[in-house]
This record gives structure tokens, sequence and C-alpha cells, in this order.
């Protein structure tokens, strides 16, 4: 099973919106079974971000994790949002 985090600034607000979405968007794509989701603040992931397979996040990140974060703000937006699933289908996917 694969290890999806969903993390915003407080792990609180944004976050929560962006859990129902991907939840909703693995369902449609019958993927409920094979992801887990996690959700969390920032601070608390940066030294933890190598146990996830996948991470989105809707604030910024330290650039030292940068390159494994997708960036989940289109889910807020509306803007980009086939191309973030994209990334995170890619990631899910990834042996």
């Amino acid at each position: 099973m694969k290890k999806l985090l969903i993390m915003c600034g407080t792990g609180i607000a944004t976050s929560t919106v962006v859990k129902g979405k991907v939840e909703q968007w693995l369902k449609d794509n019958n993927l409920s079974q094979d992801v887990k989701i996690y959700q969390s603040k920032v601070s608390d992931e940066i030294n933890r971000i190598d146990e996830y397979d996948v991470v989105l996040s809707t604030t910024l990140v330290p650039n030292n994790i940068k390159e494994k974060v997708i960036d989940g703000v289109p889910l807020l937006t509306g803007i980009g949002i086939e191309s973030m699933y994209e990334k995170v289908m890619a990631e899910i996917k990834r042996e």
C-alpha cells in the first residue's frame, strides 16, 4: 500500500480540503484500496518525508525537500489539476 501525505501550514485547514478531493479522486480511479492518506503540517514532516511515497503540499516547503513534494495548490485554485494528478498517479504507480 502506498503512503500519501497531504500537508499544509497547520495540518488542519487547506490539507483537509485537499484530502477530501484526493479521497474522491482515488475512489473515482479505483485506487482507494492501494493508497493510505496521512494529513499533517509541514514542520512535523520535514525529517520524515522519505517515509511517504507521495507528498502533496498546499504551502511552501523547505528547499531540501522541495524535489520530493507535489504542489497541491491546484486543488484549491482549480488551475492545473490534471497535471497535478498526473504527477500523483506516476508516484502511485512507481515500483
